[in-house]
């Protein structure tokens, strides 16, 4: 989940970066402190901004906020002020869908970043792809998203053009889990569970298949409701089983009892990918000591590139952490503003009529050094980053373990 262009950050850096000031006005043309005439972008933002997912939908929100109050204080856009428009998608693939014709409608939105969840990505690509409507989710890794539903059988298509992402798919995040879950625990007997939505589904998927060729036995397999707190008679079978560790594919507000369950019951792990990766994990679950989760990229707290991002985002005072789609979030944020600027450069220092098609066409070609490493975007709209992280839950919180690009 990352992005940026040629102009790298550390050009903002050296210019005094990552400052905040206030958003500028929505109207299109107003005098800026220079005297001449600005123009106003939105960037839309989906995320769950209330309920059980909002820790993350929160720091998502911060975070593109303030790359946008960046580019302002930094004028990393000549004659262009950006403004971003939240809006809340409560993690439902119904609301993210008319949370996009909220965006369309809005002309003078050129890019969306978000949503956190892939199902509700799923709403939200067609109307936006119909629209020319550029989006770009740092948290989004159900591989068909970008490869097209045959993507397993080697049949990979871009669905929509207009999508990108600075995460990585779960082809790539289940294989890794799999991976350090049986050469590096040394764990070879698991029992698998998924929320049954496409996330959680998708990565349980990759993860058995990269667990099995490797000689990891699947011990058993069950589908749980998302919505579910009382996980005993799953937690009866996985005893049974004599499994030895707990694969969910889902998140963490089912993640976290559904572990502390397990714990009540037979002393081993339970392992989940970015979705469970989260503070709000560990708070939920008085025995989340052990539980290994991947995430993509690595911690942003050990990037050098990372430190201005960490140190604004502190002085910016926000409430809520940044999470682990911070980083890449102001990366998705920053790949928009920089799509822009190459616009504006190439219409004289104004936007052109059809910004959107122009946009959409600068996002594709951006490469420059983000929060969170190297951003540029494949042939299908997936990040070029494929570096994840296993971490461990060890005195309270999450330690990284293993970082490494991966290739499935």
């Amino acid at each position: 989940m990352r992005h940026r262009s040629l102009l790298i950050l550390t050009t903002v850096l050296t210019t005094g970066a990552l400052t905040l000031t206030a958003c500028g006005s929505r109207d299109d043309d107003k005098k800026g402190s220079s005297g001449g005439d600005t123009q106003t972008v939105v960037i839309g933002v989906d995320a769950p901004l209330t309920g059980d997912l909002s820790a993350l939908g929160l720091g998502i929100k911060n975070s593109a906020d303030l790359a946008a109050k960046t580019a302002n204080k930094d004028k990393t856009v000549p004659g262009i002020t950006f403004e971003v428009q939240p809006l809340d998608d409560q993690a439902q693939p119904s609301v993210g869908q008319q949370n996009a014709t909220k965006f369309i409608d809005n002309k003078k939105v050129l890019g969306v970043v978000g949503p956190l969840n892939s199902g509700v990505s799923q709403s939200m690509q067609k109307p936006l792809n119909d629209a020319g409507l550029t989006q770009i989710s740092p948290a989004n890794t159900g591989t068909e998203l970008t490869q097209g539903d045959n993507w397993k059988t080697g049949d990979k298509k871009r669905p929509f053009k207009t999508y990108f992402r600075t995460a990585t798919t779960d082809q790539i995040q289940g294989a890794f889990a799999a991976k350090y879950l049986y050469n590096n625990a040394k764990i070879k007997q698991v029992y698998l569970i998924d929320d049954q939505k496409p996330y959680g589904a998708g990565l349980a998927a990759s993860f058995k298949a990269t667990f099995t060729g490797l000689g990891g036995k699947i011990a058993g397999s069950d589908h749980v409701n998302p919505d579910d707190r009382d996980f005993n008679a799953v937690v009866t079978k996985v005893k049974k089983s004599g499994a030895k560790a707990v694969y969910y594919g889902g998140e963490y507000p089912a993640g976290a009892p559904l572990s502390q369950q397990l714990k009540d019951s037979v002393q081993i792990p339970l392992m989940g990918g970015d979705g469970m990766y989260s503070a709000d994990f560990i708070k939920l679950n008085k025995k989340a000591q052990g539980d290994i989760a991947t995430s993509v990229g690595k911690p942003v707290e050990e990037l050098d590139s990372a430190k201005t991002f960490i140190a604004n985002y502190k002085t910016a005072g926000y409430k809520d952490a940044y999470e682990a789609y911070g980083g890449g979030t102001y990366d998705a944020t920053w790949a928009i503003i920089e799509a822009v600027k190459a616009v504006v450069a190439a219409n004289d220092g104004k936007l052109p009529d059809d910004a959107r098609a122009k946009v959409l066409d600068a996002v594709g070609k951006v490469s420059f050094q983000g929060v969170t490493g190297p951003v540029a975007f494949d042939e299908y709209g997936d990040t070029t980053n494929t570096m994840m992280t296993a971490y461990q839950v060890d005195g309270g919180k999450w330690v990284s373990k293993l970082s490494e690009a991966y290739k499935p």
